[in-house]
C-alpha cells in the first residue's frame, strides 16, 4: 500500500510539475507577414510588410533588422517597407524584435533574394597554347610577379608547383601528406595559402622555399574547394551557393556572399581567380566560368567554354566526369587569362568574346 501511494505521489507530482514547465511556455504573440506572401523579390524592388498582433497585446515599438543590420524601429505602426536597393543576394533574413508589455518577442522570416538583370553571355577564342603536365590533377591556378603556380589533388599525390609558363617545366614542386587532398589556392604578401578539401584545414606556405609555416581551421565553411584574394581579403568557396570571406591577418571567416541569378541561386563553384575587381569561378563539371560581383554575389556574366576540351591532345585518356575544366589564371601585368583542366596536357590562353 506505501508502495502504491508513493507512485501515485510521484505520478502526480511529475504531472503537477509537467504543467508548471508548460505554463512557461509562450508561443510568438506575433506574426512577420509579407504582402500576398510573396518569399522571392529581386534587387531593386520593395518587402511590404506587416507584424500581425496575434493576441491582440499592446505593442511598445517594434525594431527591423534586415541581412543583420539594423534598419528602423516602428512606434506607432506594425506596417514596414524594405527597398532592396542593394543587398547581398541568396537567402536572407528579415527580423522583428517586438517589445510589448513589458516582454519581448523575437520574430523572423527568410526571403530569397535574386539579382534584377540576367547574366551576360560570353564565349572564347584561343590566343595560344601552352604544354601543361598531364599528370597534374589541377585543383588551383595563379600567377605572381608574372610567375604561375598550381596546385594539385588526388590523395597521395596532392602537390604544390610553381611552373614555367612557355615550357610547362616544374620549376619546384612538393607534395603533400597522404591525409591531404589539395584544392586551391591564393597568394597574398609573399604568402602561399593552400586549401585541402575535406580535411578542414588550410596550409600555408613560404612563397620562396614552400616550407610550410603554419595552417587555419575553415571554422564555418563545409569544405575546401577554391581561393583567391583582392589585394586585402581572400575569398574561399566550399562547394555550396557560398563563398566565405577571410581576413588576411587571421583567416576567420569574417562573411559570405551567396551566389544567384536572376532566377536561381546557385553552387558548386570551384577554381576562384580575382580578375579587374570581379571573382571568375567554375562550375565543377560544367564547361563554364561564371563572374562574379564580390559585392553581393550577383553572376553577371557566363563564360560558355564547350569545345575547348576537344583541343587536347590526351582527349581519349580522359574520363569526362573527372577530367573537367578546372584552373583559371589571370596575369594582371600582361592582361592575359589562361585556362585548364584536370589532367590536361594543355594550358590554353584566352580571350573572352561577348556573345
Amino acid at each position: 500500500m506505501n508502495k502504491f501511494k508513493f507512485l501515485c505521489l510521484l505520478l502526480l507530482g511529475l504531472f503537477i510539475f509537467s504543467c508548471g514547465s508548460n505554463s512557461d511556455k509562450k508561443s510568438s504573440y506575433f506574426k512577420l507577414k509579407t504582402e500576398e506572401n510573396k518569399s522571392e523579390f529581386q534587387v531593386g524592388q520593395t518587402i511590404r510588410g506587416s507584424i500581425e498582433n496575434l493576441k491582440d497585446r499592446q505593442i511598445d515599438s517594434i525594431r527591423l533588422f534586415f541581412q543583420q543590420k539594423y534598419l528602423k524601429t516602428l512606434i506607432s505602426e506594425t506596417s514596414f517597407t524594405v527597398a532592396l536597393e542593394n543587398p547581398k543576394l541568396g537567402r536572407q533574413k528579415l527580423e522583428a524584435i517586438v517589445f510589448s508589455e513589458g516582454e519581448t518577442d523575437t520574430i523572423s522570416d527568410n526571403f530569397k533574394i535574386l539579382n534584377n538583370q540576367p547574366p551576360k553571355a560570353y564565349t572564347y577564342k584561343i590566343i595560344n597554347k601552352y604544354p601543361h603536365n598531364k599528370q597534374a590533377y589541377t585543383q588551383g591556378l595563379e600567377f605572381y610577379q608574372d610567375t604561375l603556380y598550381e596546385s594539385t589533388g588526388q590523395y597521395g599525390s596532392s602537390s604544390l608547383r610553381k611552373l614555367n609558363l612557355e615550357t610547362g617545366e616544374v620549376l619546384n614542386k612538393i607534395i603533400l601528406e597522404d591525409r591531404y587532398f589539395g584544392e586551391g589556392l591564393t597568394i597574398l604578401n609573399n604568402k602561399l595559402y593552400l586549401l585541402t578539401w575535406r580535411e578542414k584545414e588550410g596550409l600555408i606556405y613560404n612563397l620562396d622555399t614552400f616550407k610550410q609555416t603554419g595552417s587555419f581551421a575553415y571554422n564555418q565553411s563545409k569544405e575546401g574547394w577554391g581561393l583567391c584574394n583582392d589585394g586585402e581579403k581572400l575569398y574561399k568557396s566550399d562547394g555550396t551557393e557560398k563563398i566565405w570571406i577571410l581576413d588576411s591577418e587571421t583567416l576567420a571567416e569574417k562573411d559570405f556572399i551567396q551566389l544567384a541569378t536572376n532566377t536561381k541561386i546557385y553552387s558548386k563553384f570551384n577554381e576562384l581567380e580575382w580578375i579587374e575587381g570581379k571573382i571568375y569561378a567554375n562550375t565543377y563539371q560544367f564547361p563554364s566560368v561564371t563572374i562574379i560581383n564580390p559585392k553581393n554575389g550577383a553572376i553577371e556574366g557566363v563564360i560558355d567554354f564547350r569545345g575547348l576540351r576537344d583541343e587536347l591532345g590526351n582527349l581519349e585518356s580522359l574520363d569526362p566526369q573527372n577530367h573537367v575544366l578546372n584552373g583559371i589564371a589571370y596575369n594582371p601585368n600582361t592582361k592575359k587569362l589562361y585556362v585548364t583542366g584536370k589532367n590536361w596536357d594543355t594550358l590554353f590562353e584566352v580571350e573572352i568574346v561577348e556573345k
